[in-house]
């Protein structure tokens, strides 16, 4: 018997920007990307799309506020702050040569996918957290742990890929999958795309596209000639569930730490076993020398299928 599905109109509360940027400070402050300090390497704008940009010293983030969701600006931190701190804790002895940059997209989805989803959508990072933001917005006081940890894990349909909660996010990586597929394969054109697109929406999501800035041109990568990227993400995820199950063998008591808004032990055993590797090994390599396990999808079945049926009850 699953329990009552979890309402989201809590996450709806309006909250002015101001406060929101007050909000990202305090998430770059606990995760130890540095954009606060005279000698700070990083930094965070706003924009439409969110994305990172930089290497080693110099590693900038953007993000986007929207008033009456507080919540898309926290994901959004948290997930290109994972990028942040992959580009930051690169081995400072290789810098400027093809070993010093990162080692693959997916390694690279693989932080941020940890950072924004397996820290900061869990019970633990929002023990610490929640009243850390209710200081910075007072309106927010009335937030119940267990219920916003139920919101903003809420299963459901969506048109966003960004927006999309961790089970459903994967049906938004093989729609662009299948659609560039059939790019490159001369079966549909780009003047069809927003139509393939929409009808993919309908036939795996349930959902209607309304217009294409919602639809074929939420992304950014296409324009930018990023073909093929999406499957990072899908690589990301999968790497995030070994890296976690890597984690929790050397470092048990890693949660109850997090618990506690301490993230040093995560942070070194990530720079040591990912970050500070840069491209020295090819990923399939760097992830058996961290976890110790060939890639494998089940470690990260296994936290969602664990995470999910504590939250509906099943």
């Amino acid at each position: 018997n699953c329990q009552t599905r979890p309402s989201k109109a809590i996450l709806n509360q309006h909250i002015p920007l101001e406060k929101q940027r007050k909000i990202t400070q305090l998430i770059t402050r606990t995760l130890g990307y540095d954009t606060a300090s005279s000698d700070a390497g990083g930094r965070v704008d706003e924009t439409e799309h969110p994305f990172t940009t930089g290497y080693y010293n110099d590693v900038r983030i953007t993000t986007h506020y929207y008033s009456n969701n507080f919540v898309s600006s926290i994901f959004s931190v948290l997930h290109e702050s994972g990028h942040a701190l992959y580009e930051q804790n690169l081995n400072p002895e290789w810098q400027y040569q093809p070993v010093g940059s990162t080692c693959s997209y997916g390694i690279h989805e693989s932080q941020s996918r940890f950072y924004e989803n397996i820290i900061g959508r869990s019970k633990e990072f929002w023990t610490d957290f929640l009243p850390k933001i209710k200081q910075a917005a007072p309106s927010l006081n009335n937030l119940q742990l267990d219920s916003f940890l139920q919101a903003v894990n809420k299963v459901e349909r969506s048109k966003i890929r960004v927006e999309a909660d961790e089970v459903t996010y994967s049906l938004h990586i093989i729609i662009r999958f299948e659609l560039e597929r059939d790019l490159f394969a001369d079966k549909i054109t780009v003047d069809e795309l927003p139509e393939a697109w929409n009808q993919k929406y309908a036939d795996y999501l349930g959902v209607k596209i309304e217009n294409d800035s919602e639809g074929v041109m939420q992304d950014t990568h296409w324009a930018s000639g990023l073909y093929g990227y999406s499957p990072s993400y899908a690589l990301g995820n999968i790497y995030s569930g070994q890296i976690t199950a890597a984690i929790t063998k050397d470092l048990p008591d890693w949660r109850i730490q997090l618990s506690e808004g301490k993230l040093d032990n995560v942070n070194s055993w990530l720079n040591k076993n990912i970050h500070n590797q840069g491209d020295l090994y090819d990923p399939e390599i760097l992830i058996k020398r961290a976890t110790e396990t060939n890639l494998d999808a089940q470690p990260y079945l296994q936290y969602l299928t664990k995470k999910y049926s504590n939250l509906y009850g099943f």
